[in-house]
C-alpha cells in the first residue's frame, strides 16, 4: 500500500473513532428590501438556544452551529422582524421590510434624534463614568494572549508523527502565540503606569520589544483617540463625535441593567481615520456597558470591549478587550511588528490554504478603587521587570485567566523550530540594525554609513567603521572606522571605546580619537537621534572642510527615560584645506587648538517609554521634543589658543492629525560670543550647489535644509532659524507608490559680529531675513520623490532661475 493512501486510511480511521459533533457553517447577508443597502448590527438569534449574534457592517454574518439549531431570527429596529429555517443553503440572502411605526419610535421628534441625546447625555457625564475622572487612583491586573491562527478547530486526534500525510492534516496551524501579565495603577496627575511582570513569546528567549511596545488596544472610549494596534481612530465618545459620526438607536437590551444599543457610522464627508460599530449605553447612568467597532479594507478589523458593573462605585469598568484582525477584500498582508518578514505578518491564507487570523484578547481582574499609591512622577510609562522573561510555568498557570491548551503548547514548541528553521531571530536583528544604519555579524556591527560617501572634496570616501557589541561583551566596547578619499588621498580614522557605568541609565564613560575632516560652520547636537539614510543629502555638494585631529572623553548618561544627556571634553588640532585666516589680535591663524567643553541635552517631556533593565524605548513620540546644547573653549587649557561660549536650542513640535495629515513647526537659535574663527561659526543649512543652471544642480534634497542656500554663502555667530512643513494625507496608489504632497515654508536671519576678522573668504552675515517657500511629493515611486523651492525677499537675487531649486527627495526604510 503507498504512503498517501495509508495515511488516507489512517486519518479516515481516527476521525472515525473520535468523538466530533457535526458542525455546519451559516453564512449570509442582511440588506433592506426597498433600498437593497445592508443593514449593519442587525440582531441574530439561534433557536432554541437563544445564542445571539450581530451583523458585520457589511450587513454580512457568519456563525458555525449543531444539528440541534433549526432556525434563527432577525430583527432590527425600523424593521419587521424575520424568522428564517435552516436548510441546505449555501448562502441567505435575508431582506428586511420596512415598518414605519417602528421608525417612529426612534425619534423624540422630527428635530431631535434619540439616539443623539442619549451620546450627548453619555459624553456630559464622563466625569462620572471615566474612571481617570472619577477616581483619584485604581489599580488592576491584566491578561493578554496574542495569537496568528486559522479558523479551523482542532482534530481530536492522534497518529504516528512519522507519517508526513497524518502529520500534515493534523497539524493545529497556529503561526504565533504571545502572552503577558501586567500591573496597571493609575493615580491622578501622575497618569496610568504599566508594569510587565510576565511575558514570553512563542520561538524567543528575550523580549518581543516590537510587541510590547505596541498598544494593542485602547481601555477607554473616552478619550479623544481609540487606539488599536498603534493606530489612532476618532472615538465615538470624544467631545467631537458629532463632527465625526451619525448616530441610530437600534434597540434597547432587556438584562438587568437596561442599555441603549447606539450604532454610529462615519460622516461622509469626513477624512478623519474612523471606525463603525454599536455602543452599549446603560439606561440609568449612561455609562459604556459594551463597545464594537469594525474597519473593513485592506484588513477586516473588529475591536469588542466589555464592561463590569460596581455597584458600590455606580461605574462600569472594562472586563475583556478583544481584537480580531482577518486579511481583507485586497488580500494585503499585516504588519503587526513592521518590516518585511515573515513571523509576525499576517498573510492572506496559510499554506494549507486557510484563512489565517490574529487575535488579542485581554481580561481585567483584581480592581481596587481610591488605594494609597505612590507612583514616582518620573517613573516610565512602562516597565518591564527584570524577572518578566524568567517566569516559571507554575506561575503562568496561576496568571492565566484564559485557559491555555495543549494546542498553545504546542505552538510554542513547534514555533520555537520554525524560528530556528528560518533564522527568524536573524531577521529580525538585520532589519533592527538596518534602521538605524549598522549590519550585524558576530560580535561586530559594522557601520553601513562608513562603506561608501561621496562629496565635492573627497570625491568617492570609501572605509569600513562600526561598533562591538554584547556578543563580545555587555561591559564595554570597542569602535573605529578607517576611510579614504580618492579626490584628496588622504586616509581618514578613528579609534575608541567606551565602559559601561550603568545598565539601567545607559551610563558609558567613551574615550575616542579622531583624525577626520569636518563641515565649516556645521554643528550637530550630541544627543540627536542616529539618523540613518542611503542617501545623505547635503553631503555630496559639500565642498568646504576643515582638517582636524580631535582626542575626547564623553560621559552619555540617561536621567530619566525622557531625558538624555551627554557631556564631554575634548582636545582638537583645525588645519584648513583652503586659503581662510582667522585675525585674533593681530596675530593671523591658519591653524589653532581648541580645548573644549560641551554638555548636550535632549528632553522628550510628552512622549512614553518602556523601561526595561537594558535600555529605554520610546513607545509614543510626544511634542514638542526639545533639544540644548552649550560648548565653552578654554583658552590657554591643553595648548587652547580661544575661548569661545556657544549655546543651541532647538523645539520641534509636530502635530498629527486623524485624517492623516500632519504639520511640523522647528524653530532654532543658535548664539556664540568671543573668539570664533569660521570653523565653528554657524550656516543656515544650505544645499544649493553653486552651478549655473537649475539642472545643473538638481541633486538630492535635505529633510530640513534651505534647497536655494548656496553653499558657503552665509556664516554667522547667532542665528534663528523656523521651518514648517504641512504634509496631505498620502495617496494609495500601490505597493511602491504612495505620493505625499508636502507644503515647505524657511525662514531665517542671523549676524556675524567680527567679519572683518575672517580673511581670504568672502560671505554675507544674513542680517536680513532669508525667506523660501516650496513643496515636495514624496513616495512617488519606490521612495523616490520631487523637490521645488523658490527664493524670495532681502536676498531674491537678479537671475529668475538662480532663486529656484529643483531636486529629489528619496525616503526609505525596510
Amino acid at each position: 500500500m503507498n504512503k498517501p493512501l495509508q495515511a488516507f486510511i489512517i486519518f479516515c480511521f481516527a476521525l472515525a473513532i473520535s468523538p466530533v459533533n457535526a458542525q455546519q457553517i451559516i453564512e449570509g447577508v442582511v440588506k433592506d428590501q426597498e433600498t437593497q443597502q445592508a443593514l449593519p448590527y442587525a440582531s441574530l438569534q439561534l433557536l432554541p438556544s437563544k445564542e445571539s449574534y450581530l451583523t458585520n457592517t457589511d450587513g454580512t454574518f457568519q456563525f458555525q452551529i449543531s444539528d440541534s439549531i433549526t432556525q434563527f431570527s432577525i430583527s432590527y429596529i425600523g424593521y419587521n422582524s424575520k424568522l428564517i429555517r435552516i436548510n441546505d443553503a449555501d448562502f441567505y440572502e435575508i431582506q428586511l421590510q420596512r415598518n414605519p411605526e417602528e421608525l417612529n419610535k426612534i425619534f423624540i421628534s422630527s428635530e431631535d434624534n434619540k439616539a443623539n441625546a442619549i451620546i450627548l447625555e453619555a459624553i456630559d457625564r464622563k466625569p462620572q463614568n471615566n474612571p481617570k475622572q472619577k477616581f483619584s487612583t485604581y489599580q488592576y491586573s491584566s491578561y493578554n494572549k496574542f495569537i496568528i491562527d486559522n479558523q479551523k478547530e482542532e482534530l481530536n486526534i492522534s497518529a504516528d508523527s512519522s507519517n508526513a500525510g497524518i502529520k500534515k492534516v493534523i497539524e493545529d496551524g497556529r503561526n504565533y502565540l504571545a502572552e503577558k501579565s501586567s500591573l496597571i495603577q493609575f493615580e491622578q496627575k501622575k497618569g496610568e503606569k504599566e508594569t510587565i511582570e510576565a511575558t514570553r513569546t512563542a520561538g524567543f528567549k528575550e523580549p518581543v520589544y516590537e510587541l510590547l511596545t505596541t498598544k494593542v488596544q485602547s481601555n477607554s472610549w473616552y478619550e479623544k483617540d481609540y487606539v488599536i494596534f498603534g493606530s489612532e481612530y476618532a472615538s465615538p465618545l470624544s467631545n467631537k463625535a458629532f463632527k465625526n459620526y451619525n448616530f441610530k438607536i437600534l434597540d434597547t437590551t432587556s438584562t438587568q441593567r437596561p442599555a441603549y444599543v447606539i450604532l454610529f457610522q462615519p460622516k461622509k464627508n469626513k477624512n478623519v481615520a474612523h471606525l463603525e460599530g454599536v455602543l452599549y449605553i446603560d439606561t440609568e447612568n449612561y455609562g459604556l456597558q459594551k463597545a464594537i467597532a469594525q474597519l473593513k479594507g485592506k484588513a477586516n478589523l473588529e475591536a469588542v470591549q466589555e464592561f463590569s458593573y460596581y455597584p458600590k462605585e455606580n461605574i462600569w469598568f472594562p472586563k475583556q478587550n478583544t481584537v480580531t484582525i482577518k486579511p481583507g477584500n485586497q488580500g494585503k498582508g499585516i504588519s503587526i511588528f513592521g518590516g518585511n518578514i515573515d513571523l509576525g505578518r499576517l498573510p492572506e491564507k496559510s499554506d494549507n490554504n486557510e484563512k489565517l487570523y490574529l487575535k488579542s484578547v485581554t481580561t481585567y481582574q483584581d480592581v481596587e478603587f481610591n488605594i494609597p499609591l505612590n507612583l514616582k512622577s518620573k517613573q516610565a510609562k512602562v516597565q518591564l521587570s527584570s524577572e518578566a522573561i524568567k517566569t516559571s510555568d507554575s506561575t503562568w498557570q496561576k496568571l492565566r485567566t484564559i485557559p491555555f491548551t495543549s494546542r498553545d503548547q504546542k505552538t510554542f514548541q513547534r514555533v520555537d523550530s520554525v524560528i530556528k528553521a528560518e533564522n527568524i531571530d536573524r531577521k529580525i536583528e538585520l532589519i533592527q540594525h538596518f534602521n538605524n544604519g549598522y549590519f550585524p555579524l558576530g560580535f561586530f556591527d559594522f557601520d553601513l554609513r562608513r562603506i561608501i560617501k561621496y562629496n565635492r572634496y573627497e570625491g568617492f570616501r570609501l572605509g569600513l567603521g562600526g561598533v562591538t557589541n554584547d556578543n563580545l561583551s555587555e561591559k564595554f566596547r570597542l569602535q573605529g572606522y578607517g576611510v579614504y578619499g580618492f579626490k584628496d588621498r588622504e586616509a581618514k580614522y578613528s579609534f575608541g571605546g567606551g565602559v559601561l557605568l550603568n545598565k539601567k541609565k545607559q551610563t558609558w564613560l567613551n574615550a575616542i580619537y579622531t583624525d577626520d575632516i569636518a563641515e565649516v560652520g556645521s554643528f550637530f547636537y550630541l544627543t540627536d537621534a542616529r539618523v540613518y539614510s542611503l542617501f545623505e543629502p547635503r553631503l555630496v555638494n559639500i565642498n568646504y572642510y576643515y582638517k582636524y585631529r580631535k582626542s575626547q572623553i564623553s560621559l552619555q548618561h540617561r536621567f530619566l527615560p525622557e531625558l538624555l544627556s551627554e557631556f564631554q571634553i575634548s582636545r582638537n588640532s583645525i588645519e584648513q584645506t583652503r586659503g581662510y585666516i582667522y585675525n585674533h589680535n593681530n596675530q593671523l591663524f591658519s591653524s589653532y587648538k581648541l580645548t573644549i567643553l560641551t554638555a548636550s541635552f535632549r528632553w522628550t517631556p510628552f512622549s512614553d517609554y518602556l523601561q526595561a533593565d537594558d535600555r529605554s524605548i520610546e513607545i509614543k513620540e510626544g511634542y514638542p521634543i526639545f533639544s540644548f546644547q552649550a560648548e565653552q573653549a578654554l583658552n590657554n587649557i591643553l595648548g587652547s589658543d580661544f575661548a569661545f561660549t556657544k549655546f543651541a536650542t532647538k523645539i520641534n513640535y509636530t502635530y498629527k492629525r486623524l485624517n492623516q495629515t500632519a504639520t511640523q513647526f522647528i524653530l532654532e537659535g543658535n548664539y556664540a560670543v568671543g573668539d570664533l574663527p569660521l570653523t565653528h561659526t554657524f550656516h543656515a543649512y544650505p544645499n544649493n550647489p553653486n552651478k549655473g543652471s537649475v539642472f545643473q544642480r538638481f541633486s538630492v534634497a535635505g529633510r530640513r535644509t534651505f534647497e536655494t542656500m548656496y553653499y558657503s554663502e552665509f556664516f554667522i555667530d547667532k542665528l534663528v532659524n523656523l521651518q514648517v512643513k504641512h504634509f496631505f494625507r498620502p495617496l494609495e496608489l500601490g505597493k511602491r507608490s504612495k505620493p505625499q504632497l508636502v507644503l515647505i515654508t524657511r525662514h531665517a536671519i542671523g549676524g556675524m559680529k567680527d567679519k572683518i576678522k575672517h580673511l581670504g573668504i568672502n560671505f554675507e552675515k544674513l542680517d536680513r531675513w532669508y525667506n523660501e517657500s516650496g513643496f515636495e511629493v514624496n513616495n512617488i515611486f519606490a521612495g523616490f520623490g520631487l523637490n521645488f523651492a523658490y527664493r524670495y525677499g532681502y536676498y531674491h537675487l537678479p537671475e529668475i532661475t538662480d532663486n529656484i531649486s529643483f531636486k529629489f527627495t528619496f525616503y526609505f526604510k525596510l
